[in-house]
């Protein structure tokens, strides 16, 4: 099992940046591919980013790509999400999730069998 915690949220005005970083301790973090979900108030959480478990291997919801980028540190146990050009749509509560199974990278919900408890980006117009 691995346990996840994510940091990094707040308030940002509309273009502004935020990095959210999340750290993993337990089983080996390499050993997870590694993914970005976040859900607004009253909708679905959905895919935001994930990296395979070597790190080559990225994908991004067309929402965020090109101003998102997941990247990982394997000697830290983290998984970073670097946000740019940020938008008053991005504003949810984001979530990391650890994925034991896929040797690429996942980006449904029921193929992540970890979870962090979240955090809280919100962003002004």
């Amino acid at each position: 099992q691995v346990q996840l915690v994510e940091s990094g949220g707040g308030l940002v005005q509309a273009g502004g940046s935020l990095r959210l970083s999340c750290s993993a301790s337990g089983r080996t973090f390499s050993n997870y591919a590694m993914g970005w979900f976040r859900q607004a108030p009253g909708k679905e959480r959905e895919f935001v980013a994930a990296v395979s478990r070597s790190g080559r291997n990225t994908g991004y919801a067309d929402s965020v790509k090109g101003r998102f980028t997941i990247s990982r540190d394997d000697a830290k146990n983290t998984v970073y999400l670097q946000m740019n050009s940020l938008k008053p749509e991005d504003t949810a509560v984001y979530y990391c999730a650890a994925d034991p199974n896929t040797g690429y990278y996942a980006t449904r919900r029921y193929e992540y069998e970890y979870w962090g408890q979240g955090t809280q980006v919100t962003v002004s117009s």
